[in-house]
């Protein structure tokens, strides 16, 4: 099964997608792990990736759809998760081109719709164990008393510069300038399922699980 989660920046994608991965032994593809894990991987694709990099370019999408292709290639285990791509509708027809040359299927673009208020409040209040990743909120599921991470047992914790008010405006207003799109060509294709990404992780998580399991 693969699939795409869609929804703006801080809508929980990332935190949904580490689920999947727990749960189904899905493989998320992340465009920039993917980048990072190439830059410092060695292979022809791995070079003209730290190439770009190096000259502080923009990743042109063949390079990322290349990438993406070596990931089909490779171990499929419970199939993957689009995160973080496509995000203009020239990338989703490349990914669709790719997907029916590799002859696998797109089946599901989930789409995690959030309220923007509710977003900068929930976003302005995140931190990230600096050893694993795991999410945490100063909100809904803040930080252990003891200052552990309950995952890793790390005790470093960081925010990202650009979790504020003013940028995540910013981010946003890039998001609905050319992601947004996506929605109207899904829903077109037959392929769109929308989820409330603003309840509680476990609300999501079902959601989710109830559209893939149909």
């Amino acid at each position: 099964m693969n699939i795409i989660l869609l929804g703006p920046p801080g809508a929980g994608k990332g935190t949904q997608a580490h689920h999947l991965v727990e749960e189904r032994d899905m493989i998320q593809l992340s465009t920039g792990d993917m980048l990072r894990e190439a830059k410092d991987s060695g292979t022809e694709m791995g070079r003209k990736v730290a190439d770009v990099m190096a000259r502080g370019d923009l990743v042109t999408d063949e390079i990322v759809i290349g990438l993406i292709r070596e990931k089909l290639q490779g171990d499929k285990k419970g199939g993957f998760i689009f995160d973080g791509f496509p995000r203009t509708l020239a990338q989703a027809d490349a990914l669709a081109g790719l997907l029916k040359e590799q002859g696998e299927t797109l089946d599901a673009v989930i789409e995690m719709q959030v309220d923007d208020t509710a977003l900068v409040q929930r976003i302005t209040a995140r931190s990230t164990c600096a050893g694993c990743g795991e999410v945490y909120n100063d909100i809904t599921k803040p930080i252990p008393a003891d200052g552990i991470c309950p995952k890793c047992g790390g005790t470093e914790f960081k925010r990202r510069a650009d979790d504020n008010e003013d940028s995540l405006k910013q981010r946003l207003m890039e998001y609905y300038k050319k992601t947004s799109p996506l929605i109207g060509y899904y829903y077109a294709n037959g392929q769109l399922e929308s989820v409330n990404g603003l309840g509680e992780i476990d609300e999501v998580k079902a959601s989710i699980a109830a559209v893939l399991d149909k």
